[in-house]
């Protein structure tokens, strides 16, 4: 590893000697690093100041040592990564929606931006100019941390293929990794009944007003809580009207391609009252040879846009759960909408009901029980969102109770 001057001459300065019957000046110089990368291949790399080229040795030193450099020629732009990560994300089998996400997020947001750089000059500052410019351009807090972690995937998949030597996404997410969690739980707050979670009132309110098109798959979704996929890709043979129970097998994603549930806890089998099982009988009358429980006309499942606009938002609007938009009709009305936008808030209220004490209208199930009931891969995730709502040991009642028997 070596650090050495070169000079040499411009070719207007060739020519002029020439003309001139001279020798030419060496007008031009510039720093070499010369040096034997991991592979025993000689490279050269030239700097316009020797601070620059001793910097690089210095780098070039520790990381040839390591077995991690890569030299310039033997990497990649980010584009072409980008385009290899997905290229084996598709040969891995993802989703669908998965890839459209990467390819999205590749061709409307890194490519723009950073597409022509090489992986060996993507270094922590360029990660957070980048970073910097995608806020400056207004994309949103979320989709910025959306398009960050792409980017780390993108640099992971490139380290596999030898094309790239660190990850400088991974180096600032490590360094931001306890003060995000902190930030995010800050923002997002517990769920709150009446705010994020229907309540038992409103419940009701939107039952009664149910009308018989949308109400067994409404129904269904309340007294479930399955995700919309797992709704839309419900098949007559998963739901066994003797034991009053649904069994989740599979989904139906954005592009109507049925697959397997989420996760391997997403297949389950879900007990469900008389309420639900009777308004299914009374739909399979009606169905015929339809495969799916909640098909369109042509027997394909429903898409979620249409469950929600044209089922769930007019019936909670029927219902009175709405809320004020602050603008008014061409009558002078106050114009309203659906107080909660979509059907997860369904999924959110079953899972309060599953937790809520019995004496409070709900089942009173310990947290296992709930967890295997909506499908989460982990007890972890079940109470990280609902565990404010399991009742506590040191309420005031049972606080009395404990002190009562405690003195007597």
């Amino acid at each position: 590893m070596s650090v050495r001057k070169r000079k040499w001459s411009s070719s207007r300065e060739i020519k002029l000697a020439k003309a001139e019957g001279r020798e030419p000046i060496k007008d031009l110089e510039a720093w070499i690093c010369d040096y034997v990368d991991a592979k025993g291949v000689r490279r050269q790399k030239t700097f316009a100041k020797k601070k620059e080229a001793d910097a690089f040795a210095s780098k070039a030193d520790v990381e040839v040592r390591e077995g991690t450099h890569v030299a310039d020629r033997d990497t990649v732009t980010v584009e072409k990564a980008g385009a290899l990560w997905i290229a084996s994300g598709e040969s891995a089998g993802l989703e669908r929606s998965t890839i459209t996400q990467r390819k999205n997020h590749l061709e409307n947001h890194i490519k723009p931006l950073i597409g022509s750089t090489l992986l060996s000059k993507l270094t922590l500052p360029a990660v957070r100019d980048f970073e910097d410019r995608l806020r400056k351009e207004d994309r949103s807090p979320a989709m910025t941390k959306k398009i960050l972690t792409s980017l780390g995937s993108i640099l992971a998949d490139a380290n596999e293929r030898g094309l790239a030597t660190r990850n400088p996404v991974r180096d600032i997410r490590g360094g931001r990794k306890g003060r995000e969690r902190r930030q995010e739980k800050r923002q997002k707050g517990r769920l709150e009944i009446g705010v994020d979670i229907p309540s038992r009132d409103e419940i009701k309110a939107l039952i009664g007003t149910l009308d018989a098109h949308w109400r067994p798959l409404l129904l269904t979704a309340i007294f479930t809580g399955m995700r919309s996929s797992e709704i839309r890709g419900l098949r007559w043979q998963d739901v066994d009207f003797k034991r009053g129970e649904i069994n989740v097998r599979q989904r139906v994603d954005q592009f109507r391609e049925v697959g397997p549930p989420k996760s391997e806890a997403g297949a389950r089998t879900i007990p469900v009252p008389p309420l639900v099982i009777n308004a299914l009988k009374e739909l399979k009358l009606k169905a015929g040879n339809k495969p799916f429980v909640f098909a369109n006309p042509d027997g394909e499942s429903r898409s979620h846009s249409n469950v929600v606009t044209k089922g769930l938002q007019p019936a909670m609007i029927r219902a009175g759960v709405t809320i004020d938009t602050g603008e008014v009709d061409k009558k002078g009305k106050p114009i309203l909408k659906a107080k909660y936008s979509g059907l997860h808030a369904l999924r959110h209220f079953y899972a309060s009901w599953l937790i809520n004490r019995k004496e409070d209208g709900g089942l009173g199930l310990p947290a296992k029980v709930v967890q295997e009931r909506l499908g989460h891969s982990s007890i972890v995730m079940t109470m990280d969102v609902y565990g404010h709502l399991f009742p506590r040991g040191d309420d005031g009642k049972e606080m009395a109770d404990a002190a009562s028997a405690l003195l007597t």
